[in-house]
């Protein structure tokens, strides 16, 4: 069972990418999932209010298996949604009352697992929020980077954490062999409320710009000076563009580019955006602006190319424009390290195993693991010491 803040809306909500992949993955080795969003949530709210109905109709057909229940925090019958359930997923994107509220529920059953899920930069730029969390009635926290893992042990928030990193959804990205790249460059990424803009301005416009590149920006939020700037440069604003589509979109583009939140770089190393893990599924070369892969999820120089500066961006760009040997390269690299280590798949094998972990209620059953998951088991033991 999982609680976000949304499962249809994608509107900037990046978060809504791996859960539909963790549920998919979860629901494809025969567990029943059950979704929780609430019917006011800030991101369905204002896909509606730019897009209407249609969206969600689309994400119906997109993802014929999945759906969420909406639900009103107030009239919300905790009794009833976890009286079958035996192992929920509270996301760090909710309600902190209905984040206590469960808690709490777990602490008077202890019918199933209940695991706390933190993918954002908030224990690092604003510590205060999630100290005021209410995690006491929770089994422990999955950090999706290990020193998001480190900080909830050391500040006492928990007592047992794992560290949970994203991972693309490869029944969606995949390659679209086939397709000609008609574009140079696409980028897929919000404006940045002030923590890239910087950066976006000598990572992006401004190389597109000299090089006379073609292509197109997708993402909500732009001020009308930023697209402004990216019109300046000579790219196209697509604005939003629904998660399932970024497929077909890498695949008419010959290259993209990851340039992470300054939160990122600075405080949080190790801690890739999700659009890394996707790009490099979808098969198209990838440029990243530096970041330091502290947990050794990647091979920079061969899963993508890292550019320090302006310079160094423009020409990385030019090399992967005009060289189809260094392009090929990087994307069957690439590809070959998210289906060996980095899919949704194995981060379901890992949750089921952290699950098994921990104590199983008297009454139920334990959690069905996936063989070949002995070194993950191990561990996981080893870090919830």
């Amino acid at each position: 069972m999982i609680f976000c803040h949304s499962l249809v809306s994608d509107w900037n909500h990046g978060n809504a990418h791996f859960l539909r992949g963790v549920a998919r993955e979860l629901l494809a080795c025969g567990h029943t999932v059950s979704v929780y969003e609430p019917e006011d949530g800030w991101s369905r709210s204002n896909l509606r209010r730019q897009h209407g109905l249609k969206p969600e109709r689309d994400f119906a057909e997109a993802f014929p298996a999945l759906s969420s229940r909406q639900y009103r925090l107030t009239e919300l019958d905790l009794e009833q949604a976890l009286d079958h359930a035996d192992l929920v997923l509270v996301h760090e994107w909710n309600d902190p009352t209905l984040v206590a509220r469960i808690g709490h529920h777990h602490e008077r059953t202890r019918n199933y697992r209940l695991l706390f899920h933190d993918t954002h930069h908030r224990a690092v730029s604003a510590p205060e929020q999630m100290r005021g969390l209410d995690l006491s009635g929770y089994d422990g926290v999955l950090a999706f980077g290990e020193v998001i893992r480190r900080l909830y042990l050391e500040r006492g928030w928990t007592a047992r954490a794992w560290t949970w990193h994203e991972a693309a959804d490869t029944r969606l990205f995949t390659p679209h062999h086939g397709v000609t790249r008609s574009d140079d460059l696409v980028w897929i990424g919000n404006w940045g409320d002030g923590e890239r803009t910087r950066e976006l301005h000598e990572l992006l416009l401004v190389p597109a710009r000299r090089l006379r590149l073609s292509g197109t920006v997708h993402g909500v939020r732009y001020p009308w000076r930023a697209r402004l700037a990216v019109r300046h440069s000579r790219l196209r604003y697509g604005g939003w563009l629904p998660n399932h589509r970024v497929p077909a979109v890498f695949a008419r583009h010959r290259f993209t580019v990851h340039i992470p939140r300054r939160p990122y770089v600075q405080a949080l190393p190790g801690i890739p955006t999700i659009r890394v893990f996707e790009a490099l599924a979808s098969g198209i070369p990838l440029i990243c602006s530096a970041w330091e892969d502290a947990e050794q999820l990647f091979t920079p120089g061969r899963d993508y190319l890292v550019a320090d500066n302006r310079r160094e961006m423009q020409t990385a760009m030019r090399a992967v424009q005009h060289d189809r040997a260094l392009a090929t390269g990087l994307a069957d690299h690439g590809r070959a390290t998210i289906m060996a280590r980095h899919t949704c798949m194995h981060r379901v094998q890992e949750l089921l195993t952290i699950a098994a972990s921990l104590q199983p209620p008297a009454s139920e059953t334990p959690l069905r693991v996936h063989s070949g998951q002995h070194t993950v088991l191990q561990r996981v033991q080893e870090r919830s010491l």
